[in-house]
């Protein structure tokens, strides 16, 4: 595993896709953060927080780790060497494992330049040091977990076919319902605690919830098992393609 592991972060980075992802993701954050006027400009904020990272970076994940994941397999299936990496003496679950680490390790590659925010944010704090510490470490952490549920969706609709703008499409339709759609179906039921299941179904949810500096098991427990359905669905897929 740990070789098709380095094989697809060498591929991430012999190529534009890893360092066009992480250019993108930085500049477009910076850009609202302190360079366009609104409400998530910093300067203008008042107020020493990083929560202009935090909102906007699931939104530009939401299309970035698609990207990156959709030719996981789908270039594969489309050249025909899934077959061959299939008949390897490695399990599917190497394959799909190695396949959403590199792309989980890629996230992290693109939220470290980020803590240059957090330290200038925190000299910009009067008095100096005036900032959530235990709020933004949690928003760090609940934000690599939902970047790690994006990779685990991106990697299953890239499975599912042989063309990468049909697989990047798909991971943007599931990943934006996992994250804002139980929101929006929440909405609908006027059941108070029904409304409120549906919510918690959904991560927004709990990344809001570590977003406050608590790290709640149930908030693991969920992003632990989102992960895990989503690489179990990819690896049955791949069992399928043997059949």
């Amino acid at each position: 595993m740990y070789t098709q592991f380095l094989k697809e972060i060498r591929g991430f980075f012999s190529s534009v896709t890893g360092f066009l992802v992480v250019i993108v993701f930085i500049l477009l954050n910076s850009s609202f953060m302190w360079i366009f006027k609104g409400e998530n400009n910093v300067l203008e904020n008042g107020y020493a927080s990083l929560d202009s990272l935090f909102s906007l970076a699931p939104w530009l994940f939401l299309f970035l780790v698609p990207a990156v994941t959709m030719k996981m397999f789908a270039e594969e299936q489309k050249t025909g060497t899934l077959e061959l990496l299939l008949t390897r003496p490695v399990s599917e679950w190497h394959i799909v494992l190695s396949k959403f680490f590199a792309a989980w390790a890629l996230i992290l590659i693109s939220l470290i330049p980020t803590l240059i925010y957090f330290y200038s944010v925190y000299r910009l704090g009067n008095p100096v040091g005036n900032i959530d510490i235990g709020g933004t470490w949690g928003s760090y952490i609940g934000l690599l977990f939902l970047g790690g549920i994006y990779a685990s969706i991106g990697i299953f609709a890239s499975s599912l076919t042989d063309n990468q703008i049909v697989a990047f499409i798909i991971a943007v339709l599931l990943s934006f319902m996992v994250f804002i759609g139980f929101d929006l179906m929440a909405g609908i039921f006027e059941n108070g605690q029904v409304s409120h299941l549906v919510e918690k179904m959904g991560i927004k949810f709990h990344y809001q919830s570590m977003a406050r500096g608590v790290i709640d098991s149930r908030d693991l427990i969920y992003f632990l098992s989102m992960g895990f359905i989503m690489i179990y669905a990819t690896r049955f897929v791949l069992i399928k393609r043997k059949w």
